[in-house]
Order: structure tokens, then C-alpha cells, then sequence
């Protein structure tokens, strides 16, 4: 008798947490004999893409093929092309260029999102973003030429996008250029959002706290305008106005994987698929959706999950121990994580770190730098490969944040 198969995409947070979970729960059941956890992506790899705006990006994306076996998981290094929501049978691009099929019982789509940018003239060839690896670096090797170049425009340096990672770049931006251009350089960093002020999104008080900081930083700030060109030497914005810059990081929009259009059912304006409370896909048998993949309630009075690694860390866990659940005749087990807080970097100025929807203040300056760092340097990253610290860990009501 062949073994079942829990085919899971993706080896970022969402995807790595829920093998981990699933092979936990088949180890509890007594089953590893006969279901199989199988992890597809490109490298045996976990991404730190919270962290990618830094300026070292140094251990941004650990091996975890060491935990993957740790627990007996397989990994093949490829891309899922197509999920087979009818068939259950997936086909895998390889790395070595050929193609596979897979056939899975239970398949987990933790494929993450991808920054999304609009169809504004000039983006692909002259903008940076921070949403990869490998385009974190691009924008650092960038920013490490400037040194050589003597026009006015290369100390300024545009980020566009009010959200948190433009603002965690664009708090940072101050200090890299610095850095590479000496602390007497002219330096201009500008941060452009359409919304009426910048931290909008914040709520109130913590916007506040927000826009003090990049006055501190002397990032200046332009709200209620857009970028409607991007050209070598800078940005025009909706107003009319120019801004010369020799920098330009894109920071605003996020989708999901497109692996994600080809569940079956409803998704959302950023393409996530909306998922039950045990992370099902509610109209294809056998998916299970995770991560950036999907949308689900994190509560009951009307919150829903957001792209972040706060809630990619425990909706991993959720799907990865449901689907081996229904294959190993364990309890399903709902998805809820009622507490959300926030931490952002702000650069020099220090952190700020808030709980609740609300977004109600709690630690700022050196004290939310001093958690902002331990989250970032510690909590995100992968544990050891050691199979029963990892199960111990592992299971899916462990909380996320206290």
C-alpha cells in the first residue's frame, strides 16, 4: 500500500511551520508509516522578509532542509506549477529544468504574496523594492555605487508606499546613506503616500508617534500624492511636481502568489482565497490555504488576518496539523488568534510597538528597538533540528504572542 501524501508549497514561514505541524501531528497518530509529508519550493530555504529592509543581510534566509529531515519531511527543490485541484495531482517544475507530477491527498498552499506594482511608466527599469532577497540586494549594491557618483540627486532617495515596510525603509534610508556617503553628506529621503497622512493605517495615536519620529529623522513627507513616472533621475508625482533622486524604493501593493488563482472559490482584491475556520479551501476538496494565501477570521468580531509573519506563524501551524488531521483520524482544530500587536522599526529614532486592532501605543523609542530587535533577530527564525523540541512547538494552539 502506497503512502498518503501532504504536499505542501512553500518554504517560508507559513510553509516550513506547517510541515513541521503536520509531522507532528502524524507522529502523534502513530502513522509516519503510511502518510508522507512532501515540501515543494525553489531552495530548502526560509526567506526573512520582514528583515529585508535593513542594511546587512547577512543570515536572511537560513537552510532549512537540516529541520525539514529533522522531523521527516521530504523536500524537493522546484516550483509548483500546477496544483490540480481536481485531480490531486500537482505538477513540479525542478530545479535541474524537468518536470514531475505529484499526486497528494491533502495539498497546503503557503506560497507567501508578492509586492504588486502598478502599470506606471518607469517602475520595472528604474525603481528598488525589498520584497526578495535578491532585490534587497540589488537595492544594496545600488546604494553602495553611490559613493562613486557626484551629481546632486544621489543623496536623495525616494520610498513610495505609506505602509510598514515603507516606512521601516524609509526610516532606515537616512542612515545607509549616510554611512556610504559620509555623515556630511547632503541626504534627502523623501516618503510618498496617496493617503491623507502618513501611518494613516496606524490609527491615531500611534500615526502620531510615527510622524514625530521621521520629523526626528528628517525624513520628509508627502501625502496625498502619487508617483505617476519614474525615470532614471527620479519621480513626478500627481500634483506635478519633480523629485530628483538617484533612489527610488517601491514599497506599496502586496498579492498573493498567483499559484493562489487556481483554488477553486471565492479570493479577495489581493487574490487570497478565502479560507473556513480550519483553513480549508471551501470549495476544493483536499486544500488547505495558509499564509499570505488566504483570508481568515482571527476572531470573532470581525478581524481577519493580515500579511504578516505574526499571523503566517500560526495559520502554518493550523493548516499543516488540520490537513494530516483528516488523514490520520485526529481532531480538527479551529484557527483563532484574537491578540494582535505591531512592532516598527523606525531606524535610528528606536521601535514602536503597539497592541490591539487599535493599535493602542505600548513601547517606543529604545524599548521597542530593544523588542523590535529580539522579534526580528530571534522569534521569526527557524528552530534548531531537533524532532522533539520542533514537536513540542509545533502543535496548533501554540501562541504566537502573548
Amino acid at each position: 500500500m502506497s503512502k498518503q501524501t501532504i504536499l505542501i508549497a512553500g518554504t517560508g514561514f507559513a510553509g516550513v511551520w506547517a510541515a513541521l505541524s503536520a509531522t507532528r501531528a502524524i507522529a502523534l497518530a502513530g502513522r509516519e508509516d503510511d502518510v508522507e509529508v512532501v515540501v515543494v519550493s525553489p531552495s530548502p530555504t526560509m526567506v526573512i522578509r520582514p528583515r529585508l529592509y535593513e542594511a546587512v543581510l547577512e543570515n536572511m534566509n537560513p537552510d532549512v532542509s537540516a529541520l525539514l529531515a529533522a522531523v521527516g519531511a521530504r523536500y524537493v527543490a522546484g516550483l509548483v506549477e500546477a496544483i490540480g485541484a481536481t485531480t490531486q495531482q500537482a505538477t513540479i517544475l525542478r530545479g535541474d529544468g524537468g518536470r514531475e507530477t505529484i499526486a497528494w491527498d491533502r495539498f497546503v498552499l503557503a506560497t507567501g504574496s508578492r509586492l504588486s506594482t502598478p502599470p506606471i511608466p518607469g517602475i520595472a527599469d528604474h525603481a528598488f523594492d525589498v520584497d526578495q532577497l535578491d532585490s534587497a540586494q540589488r537595492l544594496d549594491e545600488h546604494l553602495g555605487l553611490l559613493a562613486a557618483r557626484t551629481d546632486e540627486a544621489r543623496g536623495t532617495a525616494v520610498v513610495v508606499g505609506g505602509g510598514f515596510t515603507g516606512l521601516e525603509g524609509a526610516a532606515e534610508m537616512p542612515e545607509r546613506l549616510r554611512a556610504i556617503l559620509g555623515k556630511d553628506a547632503p541626504i534627502r529621503v523623501v516618503i510618498v503616500d496617496p493617503a491623507e497622512q502618513i501611518a494613516a493605517e496606524m490609527g491615531a495615536d500611534a500615526a502620531v508617534v510615527v510622524r514625530g519620529a521621521l520629523d526626528e529623522l528628517g525624513v520628509e513627507q508627502r501625502p496625498g500624492v502619487r508617483v505617476t513616472a519614474v525615470d532614471a533621475g527620479g519621480v513626478t508625482l500627481s500634483d506635478g511636481s519633480r523629485i530628483d533622486a538617484a533612489t527610488v524604493v517601491w514599497s506599496a501593493g502586496m498579492r498573493a502568489h498567483p499559484l493562489a488563482g487556481q483554488v477553486p472559490g471565492e479570493h479577495d482584491a489581493t487574490g487570497r482565497v478565502l479560507g473556513d475556520v480550519y483553513l480549508r479551501a471551501p470549495e476544493a476538496s483536499g486544500i488547505f490555504v495558509t499564509g499570505d494565501t488566504v483570508k481568515a477570521a482571527t476572531d470573532d468580531i470581525g478581524n481577519f488576518t493580515v500579511m504578516s509573519c505574526q499571523h503566517a506563524l500560526s495559520l502554518g501551524r493550523v493548516a499543516g496539523h488540520n490537513a494530516a488531521a483528516e488523514l490520520v483520524g485526529l481532531d480538527l482544530h479551529p484557527y483563532s488568534q484574537p491578540k494582535y500587536v505591531t512592532c516598527l522599526d523606525l531606524g535610528a529614532w528606536g521601535a514602536l510597538y503597539t497592541e490591539g486592532w487599535d493599535r493602542q501605543v505600548h513601547l517606543t523609542r529604545a524599548e521597542g528597538k530593544k523588542l523590535k530587535q529580539e522579534i526580528n533577530g530571534v522569534w521569526i527564525y527557524p528552530p534548531a533540528p531537533e524532532r522533539e523540541a520542533v514537536f513540542a512547538v509545533s502543535n496548533p494552539d501554540f501562541v504566537i504572542v502573548l
